[in-house]
């Protein structure tokens, strides 16, 4: 089960990338990438395998709350992310720089609350 929870963490960290550098990327044309799309959906969906396989382990005792803000600033991320793909006029550099000021939040919240 270890196994699958580590495999799925490299997933997740790989969708965090994709949106990250995705941002990134484009920061001069300001455009939301399908890749900024696909990853933050990759993101989401480990998560959120993550979350239930660690709350199956038995000696496993995983932080809800921190589970639970990581999971609105993805979403919020998400809703982003749909919002500059389906109205191109609205994203700027800011709200690019949004997206990723919010990922890298999310990695943060991830890394530094234990």
């Amino acid at each position: 089960m270890t196994l699958v929870v580590n495999l799925l963490l490299v997933l997740h960290l790989v969708g965090w990338a994709m949106v990250l550098g995705g941002v990134l990327a484009h920061m001069k044309k300001p455009v939301v990438p399908v890749g900024a799309l696909h990853g933050i959906l990759t993101a989401l969906v480990t998560g959120i395998l993550m979350a239930g396989l660690l709350h199956a382990m038995p000696d496993e005792h995983p932080n809800d709350v921190k589970f639970a803000v990581k999971f609105v600033v993805a979403l919020v991320v998400a809703g982003l992310v749909i919002v500059g793909r389906r109205t191109p006029a609205k994203v700027t550099a800011g709200f690019l720089g949004m997206i990723a000021g919010l990922v890298v939040l999310n990695v943060g919240i991830a890394v530094l609350w234990s």
